[in-house]
């Protein structure tokens, strides 16, 4: 049978299919073969266990999740502050990994100041972003929400505290997700989704919703990579002076010449993920980044590889046995 993993709970995976919902733990060939299942994932399944797995058309490793449509960025426009810098970050790992995005703005109903919500549109619909305001509280726009999520799954992304459960609990009040207010202390929030897990709002609209994260970093691509994760940059790149230019201070740079058409929010996160590249490029500029691959393909099947310590193991075993025959005559 085929199906949808749509949550995964300790080494038990529930899987959606035509005919209903499974629970289905995996074989211990894929085990082996160490192949992580996500949540999104298209698997096989016999008499409650997976025993393949569909290729994949996109995946992102946080949340891990795969196969969707489309990222909702969900941040909150008051409780915790809107941090253009974190909104950056999660479009630009979404534009790194090819996914549509679109734009979120929740808790409209606590700023009366039309000033935020100016600069969000001035920024990001001139980038082709669609961007709704919501209020999960008052149901604020929820309409809108639902129309750009029709026919697609869509995972939610963002900080803790912004409303992620709450809005989804506003769709489909039969799902009762568990919620918390934001602490007067930290001003930041709290965990309540523990989990990925793909909900059915309605006939056509599906959510991911996931836990809330912060702490993404870009240590994991060279520096002159990060410009192709801007779409403002897009249309000058490969026209600078240089060739290795990374739009910051160097001279004859396209970028720098049109700086009054970016935006300074925008820009600055830029800098910042390029300094974070850079931590990356000095990690590998002596050891390389090249490592083993942990499966071989023969004859059309996956097998696992035998890790480089355990080869040495046997051939030094191999060596003692034949040393030992060799005494023995």
């Amino acid at each position: 049978m085929k199906g949808q993993v749509y949550k995964i709970h300790s080494d038990f995976y529930y899987i959606h299919s035509e005919d209903g919902s499974f629970e289905c733990k995996i074989r211990e060939v894929l085990k082996k073969q160490a192949q992580k299942i996500l949540v999104g994932d298209f698997v096989e399944f016999d008499n409650g266990y997976i025993t393949s797995i569909y290729p994949r058309k996109n995946y992102i490793p946080r949340p891990a999740v795969a196969n969707v449509d489309q990222v909702i960025i969900v941040s909150a426009v008051k409780e915790p502050e809107l941090d253009f810098l974190q909104l950056n970050r999660y479009i630009a790992f979404a534009e790194y990994y090819g996914l549509e995005v679109k734009l979120c703005f929740n808790k409209n109903d606590l700023s009366s100041d039309d000033t935020l919500i100016e600069k969000v549109f001035s920024i990001y619909e001139p980038l082709g972003y669609d961007i709704v305001f919501t209020s999960a509280l008052e149901g604020l726009e929820l309409d809108e929400l639902e129309e750009i999520m029709k026919g697609k799954l869509s995972v939610l992304c963002g900080q803790s505290g912004v409303g992620k459960s709450s809005l989804i609990n506003s769709l489909n009040p039969e799902f009762d997700l568990r919620t918390q207010r934001v602490s007067e202390k930290t001003l930041r929030g709290t965990h309540t989704t523990r989990h990925c897990e793909i909900m059915t709002i309605s006939d056509d609209v599906r959510i991911i919703d996931t836990p809330g994260f912060s702490n993404l970093k870009f240590d994991f691509l060279l520096p002159q990579d990060v410009a192709k994760l801007f779409r403002e940059f897009r249309p000058y790149l490969n026209t600078c002076k240089y060739q290795d230019c990374l739009h910051i201070h160097e001279d004859g740079c396209s970028i720098l010449e049109k700086s009054d058409e970016i935006s300074t929010a925008r820009y600055s996160s830029y800098v910042a993920f390029v300094e974070e590249a850079k931590e990356y490029k000095e990690r590998i500029k002596y050891q390389g980044n090249k490592t083993e691959t942990r499966f071989k393909q023969t004859h059309n099947k996956t097998a696992v590889k035998i890790s480089v310590n355990k080869r040495q193991g046997s051939r030094r075993t191999l060596k003692q046995g034949l040393y030992k025959e060799l005494d023995d005559e």
